[in-house]
């Protein structure tokens, strides 16, 4: 071993059991040193008469983890994953994976390639590379198979989601479990008895199963795959394997896994994994950052945000005191709460215990004075400035010292309703997104005067009841509403000039958004935000608004809704919109698809440079978290700034300055460059 190899992999012997174990913390990832590390001390296991039987197991927290996904698209180090694998597979003696923690991805494959394997309870093993836009690469899908048979196979590979040991072991994909802290004695043991039936090799293990489980599988996930390649790359290796000897199958393998990796999609669900795990960094934050203590959240307002938001404390064992102004409004707010629980636990996701302990943690009140001993009051009320200035001025002299106060606005200034305080350090933006209880994203809006330490607390608080967290800067609409208001207001020009809502919003949903800009609009509902003048109209949505069209809920939008809420064509909108069109002196003219790109989801990257130009965005890849857990924009894609680089942001500059708009110099100067975000 050379001096610069880290020394990640070594040999202990006890008896006639050889026991290779990788230490490379914190997760034990196929980095180069370990793959050589593996080839050494295997040769040397193999080559010592003394040892019958080999275990492979690993120190810390974890089996093999998966690949070093640090290592993708830099130049190959050290000796070939494929290569090591085949020399374990190939092994004169029983090799025996001893797996605790997670065996996912290269880690499973690399368990696979053993010719037996033990495991602790606890641990999980699955293949979820398709999550990252890939498949197993090194024989995973042709492996996988001959040990599980084609149904388990093709439904791990293509879903992604890991199985826990003892469902492992009914499959046959582990052969016994361990005790729960006796891994290391145990699989020795079990090491010693695997020596008189010796080794075992997967690749010589014949395929069983029914191969209709593979167009079964594409069917019923024809929906949640739409637009995605590698759930469907992933089967037809499946179901290579059925058909092809195992070397060419590898072939096949390989050749899907290549058109993956060079791919555009993995590229992006690639970057949208560190993207994820990138947002939650706040910069400039000392490491020594103390976080406040939360242990009882207060909510104000039991409409849809408020109720949905404290599901989200209740889940993970918070203390909540939600306060009203009205009787009626509080019960029906917690009766929904309760319906939305008793639902989760008939589909069996909570016990009927659960239910009653997480509705025994609310605390009702119509009196706000009971705040007082809250660590985090949310307040959750409607979109009017005067009406949050009035609550957050009651609270400054309810709330104890060092508590936080949050806001969920969804566009208003947080410094201006911070400035209402004697304390506005104290003061943050928890914008959730509906339905609170369900969507990932949480901006989290920094105030000019919010102390860092509240800051921090609210973005930890966002991971702890599980959301995807994203600092955001005081701006109207902070990252998503303020990229969605150019989209949206375009989407309403391009009907005046011969669009229909049904083309636009089929052009996005072509793209891999989950519904279009009046889909959305009237799911939402139309009348958010309207004047509610009906004498004074000035757009079609005031229009539409003015007669009672407010969307889905009144069955009557920009579309019209039969009593499933399908939707179709409305011929009273195509009326309005020519109406509109005539008041306005447009001549009507064909648009085409690619038009209704350049001009709703190019000002939308526009928007984003402006974003990042005025520093109301940490970086571009926080924007791309925002639009994909938050607006459902195609992961594959990898957010809005990561597609203008696939686009080119040339040819975005290109596309905005033809219809006129005026271009934010951070795009400029991409375009310049020939560079993405």
């Amino acid at each position: 071993m050379s001096e610069e190899t880290p020394n990640s992999v070594r040999l202990e012997k006890h008896g006639n059991v050889a026991v290779v174990i990788v230490n490379n913390p914190p997760v034990n990832a196929l980095s180069w040193h370990v793959r050589q590390g593996l080839e050494d001390q295997f040769a040397a296991a193999l080559a010592d008469d003394s040892v019958e039987a080999i275990v492979l197991r690993c120190d810390g927290s974890t089996f093999i983890a998966g690949a070093d996904i640090s290592e993708f698209g830099k130049p190959p180090r050290g000796p070939d994953f494929n290569a090591v694998l085949n020399s374990i597979e190939n092994a004169t003696k029983p090799v025996i994976a001893a797996i605790h923690g997670t065996a996912l991805g290269g880690g499973l494959e690399t368990a696979l390639v053993c010719h037996y394997r033990i495991a602790v309870p606890s641990a999980l093993l699955g293949v979820p590379e398709v999550k990252l836009g890939l498949l197993p690469g090194a024989g995973g899908t042709q492996r996988l198979p001959r040990v599980v048979g084609v149904e388990a196979a093709a439904t791990m590979t293509s879903l992604g989601e890991p199985v826990p040991a003892a469902k492992a072991k009914d499959m046959g994909l582990v052969d016994a479990l361990a005790g729960a802290d006796s891994l290391a004695e145990d699989a020795i043991a079990f090491a010693r008895d695997r020596i008189a039936d010796g080794p075992r090799p997967t690749r010589a293990r014949e395929v069983v199963g029914d191969i209709s489980i593979i167009e079964k599988l594409k069917t019923q996930n024809a929906k949640r795959w739409k637009g995605f390649d590698a759930p469907y790359a992933n089967l037809a290796c499946v179901e290579a394997a059925t058909r092809l000897p195992f070397d060419e199958g590898l072939a096949f393998e390989r050749t899907e896994f290549g058109k993956l990796m060079f791919g555009t999609q993995s590229a992006a669900q690639r970057h949208m994994f560190f993207a994820e795990r990138q947002a939650a960094k706040i910069d400039g934050l000392p490491k020594d950052t103390k976080l406040r203590d939360i242990k009882k959240v207060g909510i104000i307002g039991a409409g849809t945000m408020g109720g949905g938001i404290m599901m989200n404390f209740l889940q993970k064992g918070f203390a909540c005191t939600i306060v009203e102004t009205q009787q009626e409004a509080l019960d029906r707010g917690l009766a929904v709460v309760r319906k939305n629980y008793e639902a989760s636990a008939a589909k069996g996701r909570f016990k009927p215990e659960q239910v009653e302990q997480m509705m025994g943690l609310i605390t009702p009140s119509l009196i706000m004075a009971d705040l007082a001993d809250c660590d985090l009051i949310i307040e959750a009320v409607y979109e009017n400035m005067d009406v949050k200035k009035d609550i957050f001025t009651k609270l400054d002299g309810i709330a104890k010292q060092g508590a936080i106060l949050a806001t969920n606005t969804s566009y208003l200034d947080v410094n201006e309703i911070a400035a209402v305080t004697s304390r506005p350090q104290d003061v943050v933006g928890m914008h959730f997104f509906s339905p609170a209880n369900v969507m990932k994203l949480l901006e989290v809006v920094r105030g000019d005067k919010t102390a860092l330490d509240v800051l921090a607390t609210a973005m930890g608080i966002g991971k702890k009841i599980g959301k995807v967290a994203v600092v955001a800067g005081v701006c109207h609409g902070f990252i998503g509403n303020r990229m969605l208001a150019p989209r949206q207001l375009e989407a309403q020009k391009l009907l005046l000039e011969g669009a229909t809502p049904a083309q636009v919003d089929k052009v996005h949903t072509d793209f891999g958004m989950p519904m279009g800009p009046f889909q959305m609009a009237d799911l939402a509902g139309t009348d958010i935000g309207w004047h509610r003048d009906p004498n004074r109209i000035e757009s079609i949505r005031d229009a539409l608004c003015a007669e009672g069209r407010w969307g889905q809920k009144k069955q009557a939008g920009f579309y019209d809704y039969d009593d499933k809420r399908q939707a179709s064509e409305s011929p009273r909108v195509a009326e309005l919109i020519e109406q509109f069109r005539k008041q306005a002196g447009i001549e009507k003219r064909d648009i085409s698809d690619q038009e209704i790109v350049e001009r709703t989801l190019y000002p939308m990257v526009n928007e984003g440079a402006l974003i990042l130009d005025e520093g109301k965005a940490q970086r571009a890849s926080d924007i791309d978290v925002v639009w994909v857990y938050g607006y459902g924009w195609p992961v594959y894609r990898g957010g809005p700034m990561f597609w203008a680089g696939l686009e080119g942001t040339d040819k975005i500059v290109d596309g905005l300055s033809k219809h006129g708009f005026s271009i934010a110099p951070l795009l400029k100067n991409r375009a310049d460059s020939k560079s993405g975000f």
